[in-house]
């Protein structure tokens, strides 16, 4: 984008509709150009979509949430009837991918079922839908579902991208057919995960595995626009022995991942006013077997490791980068167990699975890994520490020791970027941070994070004459190593974005 179309500050007023699509990078450079006096973004569906963090976009400025269920408590949404319908389809010889079913493989086996295709209609009918779209997982899927039900006398077509086959049709056009009941389903592929305004819908099919909790709340959310004489929702879910079956009422009862219960402890999960769940008790047991089945932590902690590493063509991950493609299921749960966390001791993490570098076999075995698990662990209720230790850091030309000067440069530019300073103190303006002197900073690093970084970190950090604070002298030849600085480096950009993650979900005391 240039200034012979529009000039960075042309705009005073930018809003931003399906936010979510900001970390993209068609969407990132009108972000990242334009500087408005106020930018708004707004989307359903925050959390981590593309494995990266719209948040961090934002600097976590969340102006207003509101959840599924107080959504639909307030009226804002109607409620949802949820029928977990057991489906005997055999998932069990089929390959994952990066955590996803194969397309072509699930194709295969839902084009072969006449009993599957009858178990659907059965269904379909016994709620009596008037307006209804299925979730398939293949352009050749949803032609043929549409072909099934066309031959069991449901106006029904397919829509997906570059609709040319038999029974496909035109989005749009589909859309109109469903509003005037011409037609009774639309099956569909990706296309209407967003963006879709039928407020008549009444049933809503999912005929795929449920793989991603923020696609499975897209899909539901195409269903429960409220409309005249609409009272519920209808959702059909066909379940079988495919991995994570089950964990959809996690998130009708509010959870944002598939982590915290087993599948089969849905009953004591609280669901929105007047909304229904009920499961075939067949898929009880099936849960359960599921469960007894599934991976450890530690296990599924190094496959999502080797799925990130496979992700970047086999460069091993930096902390940043495992944070950013980390299923956020199993990110949550290495926050909450810091014995399992890697980004507690990534080197070790690294170490057990064979993964250092030469380097940093070298740095691994000296006191250069004391120092770093230092930094990875230090404790972090307030800020305040980032800036000292990015003064140490210096854009890679690490000092052993740095001047009040250089102290108050790092301080000020850390809290000068986006909206940092508001944790420069509770309640603080932005016209008291600007008010404040060079004094007044320094007095605040000097009596805060060099005093608890002198008397926390483990002899580390040390007073020096003539300098605010400084490293041990032991470390003089360590900081020249490049494996040092990375991890030094990687470290901080790890613990600052983390920092404001949990910031914003109320987890650290401002």
């Amino acid at each position: 984008m240039k200034n012979e179309y529009f000039a960075e500050d042309y705009f005073d007023y930018i809003v931003i509709d399906e936010f979510h699509h900001a970390v993209n990078d068609q969407y990132k450079r009108i972000v990242d150009y334009f500087k408005p006096k106020f930018m708004l973004g707004l989307t359903a569906t925050p959390e981590r979509m593309d494995g990266k963090n719209i948040y961090e976009l934002c600097d976590y400025n969340v102006p207003y949430e509101i959840s599924l269920k107080e959504a639909i408590n307030k009226g804002m949404l109607v409620p949802f009837h949820y029928y977990g319908i057991y489906d005997e389809t055999d998932y069990s010889g089929l390959r994952l991918v990066k955590g996803r079913y194969d397309e072509r493989e699930l194709t295969e086996i839902y084009s072969n079922s006449d009993k599957r295709f009858d178990l659907i209609y059965k269904y379909y009918m016994k709620y009596r839908s008037r307006r209804a779209l299925g979730f398939c997982c293949s352009r050749q899927h949803a032609e043929i579902m549409a072909k099934e039900f066309c031959k069991r006398g449901i106006p029904s077509v397919a829509v997906y991208s570059n609709a040319d086959g038999e029974f496909s049709e035109d989005r749009d056009r589909a859309i109109e057919q469903l509003k005037h009941q011409e037609i009774k389903v639309i099956f569909s592929v990706d296309m209407f995960n967003e963006g879709l305004d039928i407020a008549s819908l009444d049933t809503v099919m999912f005929l795929r595995p449920t793989e991603s909790p923020t696609v499975f709340l897209q899909q539901l959310g195409r269903g429960l626009r409220t409309y005249k004489g609409k009272e519920y929702l209808n959702v059909l879910d066909f379940i079988g022995n495919y991995e994570k079956a089950g964990k959809a009422p996690l998130l009708l009862g509010g959870e944002k991942s598939f982590s915290g219960k087993k599948s089969y402890d849905y009953s004591d999960i609280e669901y929105p006013d007047d909304c229904i769940v009920d499961f075939d008790m067949r898929l009880i047991d099936l849960f359960k077997e599921l469960d007894k089945k599934s991976l450890s932590v530690k296990e599924q902690i190094n496959r999502e490791y080797y799925r990130i590493k496979e992700l970047l063509d086999g460069k091993v991950p930096t902390r940043m980068e495992l944070f950013t493609y980390m299923d956020d299921e199993i990110y949550q749960y290495c926050v909450k167990h810091a014995k399992e966390n890697p980004f507690r001791r990534y080197l070790d993490f690294l170490y057990d699975l064979h993964e250092l570098s030469a380097e940093e076999e070298i740095l691994y075995t000296g006191i250069g890994r004391e120092f770093i698990s230092v930094i990875e662990t230090t404790d972090m209720q307030k800020v305040y520490k980032m800036p000292i230790l990015y003064s140490f850091y210096n854009d890679g030309d690490i000092r052993l020791a740095v001047t009040e000067e250089e102290v108050l440069k790092s301080w000020k530019q850390f809290f000068d970027t986006g909206t940092n300073w508001k944790d420069f103190s509770a309640d603080i303006s932005y016209e008291e941070y600007q008010n404040m002197t060079d004094r007044q900073h320094l007095n605040k690093a000097k009596t805060m994070p060099i005093r608890f970084l002198k008397a926390s970190g483990k002899g580390f950090f040390i007073d020096k004459e003539g300098y605010a604070i400084a490293l041990r002298e032991d470390l003089k030849d360590r900081i020249k190593n490049e494996a040092f600085k990375y991890h030094m480096k990687d470290i901080l950009g790890y613990r600052t974005v983390e920092y404001y993650r949990r910031r914003y979900e109320g987890d650290v005391r401002l």
